[in-house]
């Protein structure tokens, strides 16, 4: 790995890890959990807020800052880190989600992707080169090689394509990194839901020598039992000395079911926008808080969370918040939720290390049902 980087296991039960992804600006606990914060932000949060809840490293995206307020803007303000007021690590997804996710304002070629900004219309390009500059201008300590990310299902024969045009890019990225002491590149593994491709651009990414490997182009539509099946494929033919991060993925079940399986590092929108829109993940499943039966409910949403505003609250008057559109509703509740995601992340850690970890996934899949049928 990069001067000042490092990942080491400290324990492993069957294939999970326990482990720690030391870097300049702070250890990250894995298995992980990083709360996205596209814009610079992770929304309804204040940093000091996220950080106060375990958060090691948050995510920030590449393509997104390049538009606005513009990354040469941000290098020139100190930083990303600066900017935001997170001095603790960040990883930058490099834009490849986006040349999926926009598809209809892009453009792909060999050389990278033509994007018409989302915001005023106005024209980009984002090659691996660039994407690769923008991270570096951003300061982030762990960087993505740009990859073309596809939606699943798709042919076979257009998960190869997209496959090896990221294996190319891959090498472009990573030469475009270059020495960047305290630094890490991550490259992506891609082959959408065929197992050949998969292994293939595994092998090939390993040989290249990159720091960190990610599996990317999962939670894009697929059932579970797919990406399970992916991850279980890949794993095999990563390095076990270093670390490995599942992009995207954020279901609790999926987090569980993964990191069992070798994973060290997620990310996801979800907790924050389940959150923004009235739901609350919990220690008894999902609470809903739109819906009627919380009215009269006196209970704190979680009398076990780590979020002092998930045991003191009645879920009725979180539900009002909600009605109402109160701003606040939005603000508790992303709080609540990265809050379980966060004490999951550490259950799950001290799980492996006591080497308990399947009663562990099976305890909390029985609260889940527990609760559930409770509220129903």
């Amino acid at each position: 790995m990069s001067d000042g980087i490092s990942f080491a296991v400290s324990a492993t039960d069957g294939a999970a890890r326990l482990g720690a992804l030391a870097t300049p600006r702070g250890v990250i606990r894995t298995p992980a959990f990083m709360p996205v914060g596209t814009a610079a932000t992770v929304k309804a949060m204040y940093p000091e807020a996220v950080r106060a809840l375990g958060v090691d490293v948050v995510l920030s995206n590449t393509y997104h800052l390049m538009l606005a307020p513009g990354a040469e803007r941000i290098a020139a303000l100190g930083g990303l880190h600066k900017f935001m007021n997170w001095p603790h690590p960040i990883l930058t997804d490099s834009g490849g989600f986006q040349v999926m996710s926009l598809a209809k304002l892009r453009k792909l070629s060999e050389k990278g992707v033509a994007f018409q900004s989302h915001i005023d219309g106005s024209l980009h390009e984002l090659t691996p080169e660039r994407a690769m500059e923008v991270q570096r201008l951003l300061d982030s300590d762990i960087q993505m090689q740009l990859d073309e990310c596809v939606r699943l299902p798709c042919r076979p024969e257009e998960a190869e394509r997209a496959m090896r045009l990221s294996l190319r890019w891959a090498e472009r990225s990573k030469s475009a990194f270059g020495e960047q002491p305290g630094r890490a590149i991550f490259g992506i593994v891609q082959g959408g839901a065929e197992k050949e491709l998969r292994i293939s651009s595994a092998r090939a990414l390993v040989a290249m020598g990159f720091d960190g490997y990610a599996i990317g182009g999962l939670a894009v539509g697929e059932p579970q039992s797919v990406m399970i099946d992916m991850v279980e494929t890949v794993i095999p033919h990563l390095p076990e000395g270093q670390p490995r991060y599942l992009m995207g993925v954020g279901a609790p079940d999926d987090l569980l079911q993964s990191l069992a399986r070798g994973i060290d590092m997620f990310d996801c929108v979800m907790p924050t926008r389940a959150g923004r829109h009235g739901m609350a993940f919990t220690r008894r499943g999902r609470l809903n808080l739109r819906n009627a039966r919380f009215a009269d409910d006196p209970r704190p949403i979680d009398p076990s969370s780590s979020s002092p505003v998930a045991r003191t609250y009645s879920r009725a008057y979180w539900r009002h918040l909600v009605k109402s559109g109160e701003i606040l509703a939005m603000m508790g509740l992303t709080e609540i939720n990265l809050a379980y995601y966060q004490d999951l992340m550490a259950g799950a850690r001290r799980a492996i290390g006591q080497g308990r970890l399947s009663a562990f996934i099976d305890e909390t899949r029985l609260a889940w049902r527990e609760g559930e049928a409770e509220d129903t």
